[in-house]
């Protein structure tokens, strides 16, 4: 999928769930390693990106306390359903040490998968003007995908950052056993072709300075035969 022209004025990067407990290394059950890995890249992503006057989201998760408002939606996460992980106030539930919002940045806490459920996302990105919707962060499968789903269902136009986005392994659950490489990188396919346009940041900050990219697939020259362009949405 192709992105339109990017406004960086319209243009807000989410950065979603860059928190202790998935970021920190043996800290907790959700530890993903492709999200340490990326804080790095990440940072001089989102600065930037602000430089470039786009507006930047982060998001962190937890539950109430009293655990009312996690039964069925935490159902596929022990630890956050037993108030274990991103628990209510808690250390594991802050944004990462190296994550450091802006006084100009905002900050949002969400109680599902989805960013834009039950948070006031979707009044900030119409009130700021926003067209462009970039998803980063974790866990590329759940609540980036999510998020992204979402976004293109309110007529955004969305980039996923390939490079800055990630997930953790997964055993098997009767189909499989699956690395965290092949989780997002399934992921990257579907998201392709049915929600937004996958790049890598690089190549998105090449789009939102006017810079004709060097046509590629989730990083990788594009080598593709002609007759694959439909397959992969391309015109």
């Amino acid at each position: 999928m192709k992105l339109d022209p990017v406004d960086p004025k319209k243009t807000a990067v989410l950065v979603i769930d860059m928190v202790n407990d998935f970021i920190q290394p043996g800290l907790s059950p959700l530890f993903s390693q492709m999200g340490y890995d990326m804080v790095p890249k990440l940072v001089s992503f989102t600065d930037r990106c602000r430089e470039m006057g786009m507006l930047i989201v982060y998001f962190t998760s937890e539950g109430r306390a009293d655990g009312r408002d996690r039964r069925k939606p935490f159902k596929a996460c022990e630890s956050a359903a037993e108030g274990k992980t991103l628990a209510p106030g808690a250390y594991g539930s802050r944004l990462y040490q190296e994550i450091q919002p802006k006084p100009e940045d905002v900050v949002m806490m969400k109680r599902r998968y989805d960013a834009f459920f039950g948070t006031e996302l979707e009044m900030v990105l119409r009130s700021c003007g926003i067209e462009t919707v970039v998803i980063t962060g974790v866990c590329t499968e759940a609540c980036c995908f999510s998020t992204a789903r979402t976004a293109q269902a309110y007529e955004y136009d969305v980039a996923f950052i390939s490079d800055l986005t990630g997930t953790i392994d997964y055993e098997d659950q009767g189909f499989g056993a699956m690395t965290a490489q092949q989780m997002h990188n399934a992921m990257l396919v579907n998201i392709n072709l049915t929600t937004g346009a996958v790049m890598t940041g690089e190549e998105f900050l090449r789009q939102a300075r006017g810079e004709q990219p060097e046509k590629e697939v989730f990083g990788i020259k594009d080598t593709r035969p002609p007759w694959m362009n439909s397959f992969f949405g391309d015109n």
